[in-house]
Formats: structure tokens, sequence, C-alpha cells
């Protein structure tokens, strides 16, 4: 008899989200993939990502700003400020493991779905709240918005800020996936408490949290030796092995000589500078770094004299030595690494399988994927409500 197929670790959790545009719905994404059962409550109106796909063009059956976020839910639409539609609400969360949301905590109180009413309804719930700043201070009922809580006001856009240029912009979501990430984990952490205690638990994280511990090494400077973080400019940063570069033909590189002393030698070779494998005094770190500047200038030079191509091939050939081109999403969806990585993933739909990104953890005990791309606004209500009728007999 062949081995059935695992569908995943979260088989058999129930997941009720409520929630709207990326970070608490993209991880509600990766518990589906990962195999959990998730409904998504909505509005009449719907989840207001939904409208992006306007933005994009006419024409767009598949967004790419929207369905990555809820493929493999189930959207059930219920207006939450009727008797009605909150009694379903309720009665879906009275079946389920999980309840995920990042509508603010006021919000949830005013319906009776804040943590508090929930959980002692149902002590085995686990309670998965997404908030921009917190639960606790001056701005902890505030929306918060990656651009703002995380990107701005978070420390990352400064950071990244060169002197006498303008704020650079994020891309899309950045912060928000990387809570959606934490969603994912601090749920299936809340998971395996319960299933050692028998209880659930309220657990939480923040965009504010978030952008900290992105650009942890940072705030630990000042909070632990009390410096500023160093600002780095590629003119004049400390190691020439670690920096930037743009071949001949304009695509840039990187080169991660991390380990200056044995990677020098090689870059010396590599570009052919006989004048520094002779300078006995370009042998020591301290040295290369006090003369910098200079440094780069010169492989600025050299490495302008061939394509990125050609320089692959030469640091190709060097034993570990470490360097990576510098992609656009073109180019990195070119390289076949990418693809045997597990990247893209192709999602089936209705017109034919979608191509996406994959959510970035494999199981390879209890292997799963993506089962469906996302639902159209309302799809499975009449379903859901079915089967909390036939609960209730």
């Amino acid at each position: 008899m062949a081995t059935p197929i695992p569908s995943g670790p979260m088989d058999g959790v129930r997941v009720v989200e409520l929630g709207i545009w990326v970070a608490a719905p993209s991880g509600g994404a990766m518990l589906a993939d990962w195999g959990a059962e998730v409904v998504k409550i909505e509005p009449l109106t719907g989840d207001p990502m939904r409208q992006i796909k306007h933005v994009i063009g006419e024409g767009v059956v598949h967004c790419p700003y929207f369905d990555p976020e809820n493929r493999g839910k189930r959207s059930v639409t219920l207006d939450l400020r009727s008797e009605e539609g909150l009694a379903s609400a309720l009665a879906l969360v009275a079946r389920a493991d999980v309840f995920l949301t990042n509508l603010r905590p006021a919000a949830l109180a005013r319906l009776g779905l804040d943590h508090d009413t929930l959980l002692a309804a149902h002590p085995r719930l686990v309670y998965g709240l997404v908030t921009g700043f917190g639960l606790e201070g001056p701005d902890a009922a505030s929306g918060g918005y990656d651009m703002g809580a995380y990107w701005a006001r978070g420390g990352i856009a400064e950071l990244l800020t060169q002197d006498g240029q303008d704020v650079p912009i994020q891309r899309s979501g950045m912060g928000d996936h990387l809570t959606g990430l934490g969603v994912a984990g601090m749920v299936a952490a809340a998971l395996y408490s319960r299933a050692q205690t028998g209880r659930g638990q309220l657990v939480t994280t923040s965009l504010t949290r978030m952008a900290a511990w992105q650009i942890s090494t940072d705030y630990n400077l000042r909070l632990m030796l009390d410096r500023e973080a160093p600002r780095t400019d590629r003119h004049t940063e400390d190691s020439p092995l670690w920096n930037n570069y743009r071949a001949g033909d304009g695509k840039a590189f990187w080169l991660m000589g991390v380990e200056a002393d044995r990677h020098w030698p090689q870059l010396v070779r590599i570009v052919g500078r006989s004048d520094w494998a002779e300078d006995e005094s370009l042998a020591v770190r301290a040295n290369r770094s006090a003369r910098a500047t200079e440094l780069i200038a010169e492989l600025d030079a050299n490495f302008a004299t061939r394509t990125r191509a050609e320089w692959a091939a030469l640091f190709e050939a060097e034993p570990n030595f470490f360097w990576a081109p510098v992609n656009s999403v073109d180019d990195a969806l070119a390289d076949p690494q990418t693809h045997a990585a597990g990247v893209v993933v192709e999602v089936e739909a209705s017109d034919g399988p979608i191509r996406m990104v994959n959510s970035p953890i494999d199981f390879h005990g209890t292997p799963s994927r993506p089962t469906r791309s996302a639902p159209d606004l309302g799809q499975h209500t009449d379903e859901i409500l079915a089967e909390l009728r036939s609960d209730a007999r």
C-alpha cells in the first residue's frame, strides 16, 4: 500500500482570520500553505487589499498584491455590525484553534472579539494579534502601516538614507511580510504550548518590534555600548573586500571577502595587481583599511575593464572566493538556483495554474504546498454557514 502524502505540519488546525491588508493575512497564508484550514472573515465590501487590483490596470484577474497573501483560504462575508453576522463569527471562533487578526483592539472590543472576551469563553483558543505599535503606550491605539511603523518610525529608512539624499521608499510589504513570518511562528509555538498545557493564550507581534528586530545590530550598538550605528559609503568602506562594484557593462556585483587576510591575495590575483602583491604593507588588514578609499577607487578602475560575466568566470575559478551579482527581479527569476531553491510555486486556480512566490519554509517530513488560489469575495459563505448550521444540530 502506498504511503499517504502528508498534507503539512498544520493539518487539522482550524484558523479564523479577521485580517486586512498584509501583515496578518500573509501569516494566515503561510499557515494555510502548511496545511491549516483558514477561514477568512471579510466585510461585505471585502478586504480593502482587494481594491489594489484596480490600480494595476484593467483586466487583471489574479492580483499579485492580494492573491499570494490569501491563497489556500476560504472567504466568508459577514456584517459584524449585525446580530446574525456577529453570531456567525462567534460560532466560527468557537470551533477554531486559532483566531488571527490585525484589527485595532478597540474595534475588536466593541464587537466582543477582543482577547479577554474570547479567551474567557474559549480557554484553548490561540489568539494571534498583530498591531502597529504594541498593546501599551501612548500610541497603542493608533493604526500602523509598515511604511510608517516599520520603515519610517522604526529607524530603517533613516539608516539607509545617504547624506544629502532623499529618504528611500521601501518596497511593497517589506515589514508586513517579516511580520507575517513572525505570525506563523508565534501561532505554531502557542499551539505547541497548548499541546503541553491544554491552555491557549494571547500571542502578539507588532510592526514596531519587527523593525527593531530587523536592525537589532544597530539598536544593540546604542543599547549595549552607547554608540551610534556607523554609516557606510561604498567609496570609504573599511574593507575593499566587503563592497560592491560595477563592471564595464554597467552590471554590479558584491564582494564578500569576510576573512580579509585570507581573501586579499585571491583578489590581487583576480585583478592582476602584482604591485599590490609585492607591497608587504597591504598584507595587513589595518593598512588596507587606512588606504581603503584609494584601493576602492583603483578597484573601480580595474573592474571597469571587463564585463560582469568575465569577472564572474575569474571569481569562480578561485576556490572559496565569495561574491554575488546584484540582480534585478528579472535576473533572479532567470537564475536556475532561484528555482532549485523552491522560490517559485504553482498554485491551482479555476483557469489554470498561477506562478507566485512560495513561503520560505520547507518541512521535509510533512511536506506542504499551497492548495488553491485566493478565494473570490464571499466565495465560500454559503458553504461555511451550512457547516455552522450542521454543527449546531
